[in-house]
């Protein structure tokens, strides 16, 4: 397991030094409330011009295993991703004011698929100084499909294979920890930090919250994103899984 730093005292230091830190965000009264909005937007229909849902077939059946591009559908959320502590953390880290740049639920709910290694990276297009966090919305482990990172190895892009992962001989090469995360902390990990995890295998669901952001100085480019991601997803279709990203690395079965 990951030996991790809580709360602010040395949080950039400790950032700058591995590519990812863990910080308490929220209180038992505000986890009860983010798993009522979570509820919410998971409640909503399909849409094709609004939020985005993805679904991957389980052994049970159909899940929902993403949903994107809700905070301008959703005040509270919203607030929570654009302003006060989360917003504050992410400019800290970034060593200048930042601006969200995407956000999206994880549901991996029981049955749910696992991700491949990988960096966010290569995924985020226009921009070069990023960062994401996985806000826990329930406990995360090994038994559920918790992170596993590649600690102090953020430096570049690493060599990807035919879907935009990290190819299978770098992974071999690299030491991956568990991270675990408790309802309401956040882990903050830099988007060249690998990252994977397991199939949730439990009886219990692990959903998380995962907004990125990017420097302000790069400009508000979060409609770019979206504009961009599904012209080419519906253009270019990325491996056999459930394509959530230009990146292959949901390992979701696709619901025919």
């Amino acid at each position: 397991m990951l030996s991790f730093r809580y709360g602010d005292e040395g949080l950039k230091e400790h950032f700058d030094l591995h590519g990812w830190v863990l910080v308490d965000t929220l209180q038992d009264d505000d986890v009860r409330r983010l798993r009522a909005w979570i509820d919410d937007v998971a409640s909503w229909p399909d849409t094709t011009d609004k939020w985005l849902h993805y679904r991957e077939l389980t052994d049970d059946g159909p899940k929902l295993c993403r949903t994107e591009n809700f905070t301008p559908f959703h005040r509270e959320l919203k607030q929570l991703l654009t302003a006060g502590s989360v917003l504050a953390t992410a400019t800290q880290l970034l060593g200048e004011p930042a601006v969200l740049y995407k956000e999206k639920i994880n549901y991996k709910l029981v049955g749910g698929a696992g991700y491949a290694p990988h960096q966010d990276a290569p995924a985020y297009p226009f921009i070069d100084s990023h960062i994401s966090c996985m806000v826990a919305i329930d406990d995360s482990d090994t038994e559920n499909g918790c992170l596993e990172v590649a600690s102090s190895c953020f430096g570049e892009v690493l060599p990807m294979n035919d879907v935009g992962c990290i190819a299978e001989q770098v992974v071999a090469t690299l030491t991956w920890t568990a991270a675990p995360v408790r309802a309401g902390q956040t882990l903050w990990f830099h988007s060249r930090t690998p990252h994977r995890s397991g199939p949730n295998n439990s009886s219990r669901d692990r959903r998380a919250l995962y907004p990125t952001y990017n420097a302000a100085s790069e400009g508000d480019l979060r409609d770019d994103y979206y504009r961009a991601k599904l012209e080419q997803m519906a253009n270019h279709k990325v491996g056999s899984n459930v394509q959530v990203s230009l990146i292959g690395d949901f390992q979701g079965r696709p619901v025919e």
